[in-house]
């Protein structure tokens, strides 16, 4: 089952310093995990890259049948040893986290607590804020300005300039832009960050979603900011060479709701501080 689990996690990752860090081994150890897991099925099942490991064919055949085996390992376990953790979470996930976070985050909290159901919200982070204050949320994923202290930090991501492959629209002038919601941190740090430069703009498109404003992105006529995390393939991190002026990064921490979280909630606070710098 040890095996089968590393193997799962480097599959996950891609590669293996991501993979030994989140299991709590060196890499030499995984190294051995897969070597001994290769000789079992007599087949090769990671080609190594520039860029780090794939699965082969084989690798991508074990690779299902160990996730079952894994899950019903975990449900036996939890079910028969009378310690399985039951109960639903209200988890809050800013929208630009939510496609690269999200699947590595619910899948390997899953795998512990098959018994936990975990229901997602996503939404800018003052509206996070907002629904924790109410208790609508036990605990959520938010950001705030690189330099201000909060809970304590487990990741920290730059924003950055985002336009469209082949469009100048980070040369207009006054420079579109398509922002978030006035609170939220992309529309400060640009506006703030414009004015100081002395770089004239419009806020020519608003949207609440991170899907609205990358649509507007693709259209050619405005740029966005947006965490590099979550650029999407299609676009493109405006190069430093087009004039715009330096963003900040962000943190990014854990809150919930409450100083004493039930036992499940507690545990899915600390699998997201773990997993999150290793993704």
């Amino acid at each position: 089952m040890d095996l089968l689990r590393t193997f799962a996690v480097i599959a996950e990752t891609h590669t293996l310093s991501r993979a030994a860090a989140r299991v709590g081994k060196t890499q030499a150890a995984i190294s051995m995990q897969v070597k001994r897991l290769e000789q079992i099925v007599d087949q090769p099942l990671l080609t190594r890259t520039g860029r780090g490991v794939v699965l082969t064919p084989h690798g991508e055949r074990l690779l299902v049948h160990a996730q079952k085996i894994l899950r019903g390992h975990d449900e036996a376990l939890a079910e028969l040893s009378g310690k399985g953790m039951s109960g639903t979470i209200r988890f809050g996930c800013p929208d630009d986290y939510a496609a690269v976070f999200l699947p590595h985050l619910l899948r390997g909290f899953a795998r512990r607590h098959p018994q936990v159901l975990v229901e997602v919200f996503c939404a800018s982070t003052p509206r996070l804020l907002d629904r924790l204050k109410t208790h609508a949320l036990d605990l959520a994923l938010t950001s705030f300005p690189e330099g201000e202290k909060r809970e304590t930090i487990i990741r920290r991501e730059p924003l950055v300039w985002v336009g469209c492959l082949g469009s100048d629209a980070a040369g207009q002038n006054p420079l579109q832009l398509a922002l978030s919601d006035p609170d939220t941190l992309d529309h400060q740090a640009a506006r703030k960050c414009l004015e100081r430069a002395g770089r004239s703009y419009r806020v020519a498109y608003a949207s609440g979603s991170v899907a609205g404003l990358t649509a507007v992105v693709r259209s050619g006529q405005a740029i966005a900011v947006l965490t590099r995390t979550a650029v999407p393939s299609d676009l493109q991190i405006v190069p430093p060479d087009r004039g715009l002026p330096p963003l900040p990064s962000v943190g990014i921490a854990v809150k919930l709701d409450r100083d004493r979280p039930a036992a499940f909630v507690s545990a899915f606070a600390d699998h997201v501080r773990l997993a999150l710098p290793t993704i």
